[in-house]
């Protein structure tokens, strides 16, 4: 789809639901998710879906891992799995929880086995992330939708759809951004940016 076509069709879907709605939040979040979407190098289908994987990931989880930390983050049908469980059967379980889900191509498990961090912690690596992401903007080598960061434990996980360039770029930024202790990439790579 082209590119205009998919903004228009975005736009009349945010539009529609002003009109459906009348729920400002709602409606503001849509249109930014669109404006996003139409910069992402994933089909509109493929968005939604890793929507719909972090939500069936988050519901398989909570019942059954319900003292274990974990954040599942889905970009392009491969899962990235971080945060804090209290065994290495329960890494391998949590895996194959998500692994079952139809549309996952990919699990990458990160899980590290321990007690879970400490909400100071957290808040750090929120942190991180958003100066990784402020880093991003503006850089002149690749567009700030093309990679999705995760921080855990001070470590700074990429994901995205990139060429080598652009994701050695990013990869230089997030390395040099304070309180980043390890760059992890989980990217796919491509020859050259697809045309849409």
């Amino acid at each position: 789809m082209q590119p205009q076509m998919k903004f228009f069709a975005m736009l009349f879907v945010s539009a529609s639901t002003l009109v459906l709605q009348g729920c400002f939040p709602l409606v503001a979040t849509g249109i930014g998710a669109t404006v996003l979407m139409v910069d992402d190098r994933r089909s509109t289908g493929i968005y939604v879906e890793d929507e719909n994987i972090e939500w069936k990931a988050r519901g398989r989880l909570i019942e059954r891992f319900k003292d274990a930390h974990v954040n599942v983050t889905s970009f392009n049908l491969n899962v990235l799995v971080t945060g804090e469980v209290s065994s290495e059967q329960m890494k391998q379980e949590v895996g194959d929880a998500i692994r079952s889900i139809p549309s996952v191509k990919n699990v990458t498990n990160e899980l590290t086995v321990g007690g879970n961090t400490a909400l100071t912690a957290r808040t750090n690596d929120t942190f991180i992330t958003t100066n990784v992401k402020t880093r991003f903007i503006n850089n002149g080598k690749f567009s700030i939708n093309h990679v999705k960061v995760v921080t855990e434990a001070g470590t700074a996980y990429l994901m995205g759809i990139v060429t080598r360039e652009e994701g050695d770029a990013a990869i230089e930024l997030a390395r040099n951004t304070s309180g980043v202790s390890r760059v992890v990439k989980v990217f796919e790579y491509i020859e050259q940016p697809t045309k849409r």
